[in-house]
């Protein structure tokens, strides 16, 4: 059935792509928190290992919203791992120390980038495509990240 909610059909494809691209670039970030999670190791474990958790916790609601957006568009969320790598901009992680410095540092990167990407996109949804429901929502994401980032680098201080 076709959506029909004032976008037109090939700005819907276009809105849809972007968030999948999006959605593969949270997946990525929610594995490498889960790594940090389960691997953190040193005198600070425990509490990073909480911090860790609650921070991939926050990703799977946000990667669930993405879906569930792209749905509501009247396309399909990406669903498998190879259709995440393929469409990500971020890098797996390799390591050879799993101390929490190392884990948040690269976490940090990472949610430095989507925020930018975000930043950059957000008035493209509204203004190119004529859809203002995901401009806002990306803003909001947006707003989660950074609060997310600030709690990265706060340990770094």
């Amino acid at each position: 059935m076709i959506t029909s909610i004032g976008i037109k059909p090939e700005h819907l494809a276009l809105v849809s792509h972007s968030l999948n691209k999006l959605l593969a670039d949270e997946h990525v970030l929610y594995i490498k928190t889960r790594n940090a999670h389960w691997n953190v190791e040193g005198p600070d474990f425990h509490a990073q290992h909480l911090f860790f958790e609650a921070q991939y916790k926050q990703l799977e609601e946000m990667i669930d919203e993405i879906a569930e957006r792209i749905r509501s568009l009247g396309h399909f969320a990406v669903a498998t791992m190879a259709g995440f790598l393929e469409l990500t901009s971020l890098s797996e992680l390799a390591r050879e120390k799993n101390d929490s410095k190392g884990y948040i540092k690269e976490l940090l990167k990472d949610h430095e980038a989507i925020i930018i990407h975000m930043r950059e996109s957000v008035d493209k949804y509204a203004d190119e495509w004529g859809d203002a429901g995901t401009s806002d929502f990306i803003t909001g994401l947006m707003e989660e990240h950074e609060k997310m980032a600030w709690m990265l680098r706060a340990h770094l201080k």
